[in-house]
């Protein structure tokens, strides 16, 4: 219809994923790089994580970006924040191969934009329509691309994150780190080490079979590493997802912290030396804005996404606004005045630097920090939007967030509910300083669902 709004076909929150074979195909790959090579000409930095589908699908995507007569630059196995570094420093764009935290019989791409973000949501609409519409602009047999493997470039990265530190901060630290056999197999320990750092590592061979966990750092996947930091008295451990965009953290006794946690006890120190903006999903714990304010930043909040992330705190800085710090409350922190997009290893890097200049064990520096109590479900029904709707018209009286769903905002607590990308469902989360409360909360929005 005319004026109706445009959506995203393929790609998701965080491009564009699938199980291998069947919604991820080599024709797919190639059908990305051809469009992306018709949009972004010039030179193009490919990565991609360990899975065993990468090559085949790393083929593909270069393929059409070589045949649309761009150059194409393979650096090789990395974390996707190593390569949108790299972008952001030698390249006109890049894509990396990988499905994150998904299960290894996915796969999937990520565009990178020149700045080094990931490609937002206009752009993606305009890619898919060329791949829809097999609008492709191929170059002559005399102008296609070329290839060079650069698997060496990595090292820029490692460098870029050690220098944000002072030399030997990590010196006296022991710390066990987990890379789950994916991407940060090669960046992590070689950060920490660098740092001064006493490492030890588990899963920490390059296998896209990922035999020791499954890509996504959950509490049960990770009691191994928290067995190894009780064996080597390490004062923390440190586990990435198969990209390595985000880091969770287990404190010396080998327990579990909750990422917004983690997000609202990293904020505690960038804030005190940065000010400015603190931007965050509106599903992102309060604790994270409570942090914030008590340190003197402003909070921001988007809707669900790293993109939306990243790219709320690129604009603010580029309006005046000063930003101090960014992130998820999945462990995916975002810093500035390094990168504008996620990055675990960074997040490992300045865990080390919080404990060298707190001189606390983790586990009472994450207890310092106020207590909520967090609900989390997914609801089935065959309308999710119609479902946003009665809520909308339940909660009229009450203050409202329509960034991303309904966000009910009360004075000691809060509700998100909002449609899933994927799924005919709705994402429920509830937060209040008392657990009953957030029970209570909880149980009446289901009431409400339920008429």
């Amino acid at each position: 219809m005319p004026g109706e709004k445009k959506g995203k076909r393929l790609f998701g929150t965080n491009g564009v994923r699938g199980v291998v074979g069947v919604a991820m195909t080599p024709a797919l790959a190639l059908s990305i790089g051809l469009a992306l090579g018709s949009m972004r000409r010039g030179k193009i930095a490919v990565g991609r994580d360990t899975r065993t589908s990468g090559p085949a699908l790393a083929s593909a995507l270069k393929g059409g970006l070589l045949a649309t007569g761009c150059d194409v630059t393979d650096c090789g196995i990395l974390p996707t924040p190593a390569l949108q570094y790299l972008v952001q420093e030698h390249f006109d764009a890049g894509a990396v191969i990988t499905a994150s935290h998904n299960p290894p019989e996915y796969n999937g791409v990520k565009v990178i934009e020149p700045d080094g973000t990931e490609m937002g949501d206009e752009a993606t609409i305009e890619l898919e329509g060329h791949i829809f519409a097999n609008d492709v602009s191929l170059a002559p047999w005399s102008g296609a691309g070329r290839e060079v493997a650069a698997p060496h470039l990595v090292h820029e990265y490692i460098d870029a994150v050690v220098r944000r530190f002072p030399p030997g901060i990590g010196e006296g630290i022991t710390v066990a780190v987990d890379p789950g056999c994916g991407a940060a197999c090669g960046t992590t320990p070689a950060i920490l080490t660098r740092l001064g750092c006493r490492v030890f590592t588990i899963n920490g061979q390059m296998d896209g079979r990922f035999p020791g966990r499954l890509p996504e750092p959950s509490p049960d996947g990770l009691i191994p590493l928290g067995e190894l930091v009780r064996e080597t008295g390490a004062a923390l451990g440190i586990a990435h997802d198969g990209d390595a965009d985000r880091a969770v953290f287990l404190d010396e006794q080998g327990c579990y912290i909750e990422e917004n946690r983690e997000f609202a006890l990293v904020a505690d120190q960038v804030c005190r030396e940065r000010k400015g903006m603190v931007v965050m999903p509106v599903s992102t714990s309060r604790l994270v804005e409570i942090i914030a304010q008590r340190n003197g930043c402003g909070v921001r909040y988007t809707p669900v996404g790293s993109i939306s992330v990243a790219r709320t705190m690129r604009a603010l800085g580029e309006g005046g606004t000063p930003v101090a710090f960014g992130g998820e409350g999945n462990g995916g922190l975002i810093y500035p005045d390094h990168q504008f997009c996620r990055d675990g290893g960074m997040t490992a890097a300045m865990m080390i630097a919080i404990l060298a200049r707190e001189k606390r064990p983790l586990s009472s520096l994450v207890a310092a920090l106020p207590g909520f109590s967090l609900i989390a479900e997914k609801i089935r029904g065959k309308d999710p939007g119609a479902l946003i709707e009665r809520l909308v018209c339940a909660y009229a009286h009450e203050s409202l967030d329509r960034t991303d769903g309904i966000r009910i905002n009360r004075e000691n607590s809060w509700a998100l509910i909002r449609p899933s990308g994927t799924e005919p469902l709705v994402r429920v989360i509830v937060e209040s300083t008392d657990p009953e409360t957030a029970r209570a909360f909880f149980t009446e929005i289901l009431q409400i669902l339920d008429q």
